[in-house]
């Protein structure tokens, strides 16, 4: 029986779901970069026929698409939480980090897919926007912040912003899900590493 007889339309070889092999396809993506990873070096990680690929997925833009929307789709819930958009705003801040550091740790081949984006295409094109729209309301949070004397005002948000989104994402670089520190204890470095920097005054901090 062959696979397509086997298993769902989106079932790939056996022991692969949609996710499964998108998941494989992302390690592809990160091992050459998006432009060089042919549907040969796919398929041959995947160990399906080029066709069976595409039975699967219409295209490699949409497997990028889908991709990037596990990065970006975790931290665009992470900034619209009701924990992110009302309340203090140091407490907002603090869901916002924690809330991207634990995206780093669990989604990190998405992230890293996103991060190494040259802007080639409509889609990565669409995936940098996103991106920038998110550091802008980070910045608007840091920016809330400073008018609110939560923060010291001697540092400009937007560089605020783009240290605190630099720390997050060179988490790529290093974090190994089976090394000695859990997301949760890394958000909590994170935090406490930004609330330190930015001098939060001991009536409002992000502990």
């Amino acid at each position: 029986m062959s696979t397509t007889d086997a298993a769902p339309a989106r079932r790939g070889r056996p022991g692969y779901d949609r996710d499964g092999m998108l998941a494989v396809i992302v390690e592809a993506f990160n091992d050459h970069g998006y432009d060089a990873t042919s549907l040969g070096i796919i398929a041959q990680r995947l160990g399906l026929s080029k066709s069976a690929v595409y039975h699967h997925f219409s295209s490699k833009e949409e497997m990028l698409e889908l991709a990037l929307e596990k990065a970006l789709g975790s931290l665009q819930e992470v900034f619209d939480a009701p924990e992110a958009v009302s309340g203090p705003i140091d407490l907002r801040i603090r869901h916002v980090l924690r809330g991207a550091v634990t995206v780093a740790c669990e989604q990190l081949p998405y992230l890293t897919l996103l991060l190494r984006l040259r802007g080639n295409t409509d889609v990565e094109r669409r995936a940098m926007q996103r991106r920038r729209e998110l550091d802008q309301r980070l910045r608007r949070l840091f920016e809330l912040a400073r008018d609110d004397d939560s923060v010291r005002d001697d540092i400009d948000p937007g560089l605020a912003e783009r240290l605190t989104f630099g720390m997050v994402n060179s988490i790529v670089e290093w974090y190994r899900p089976d090394g000695p520190l859990s997301p949760e204890q890394l958000a909590d470095a994170v935090v406490a590493f930004v609330r330190s920097g930015l001098r939060v005054s001991e009536t409002r901090d992000f502990r």
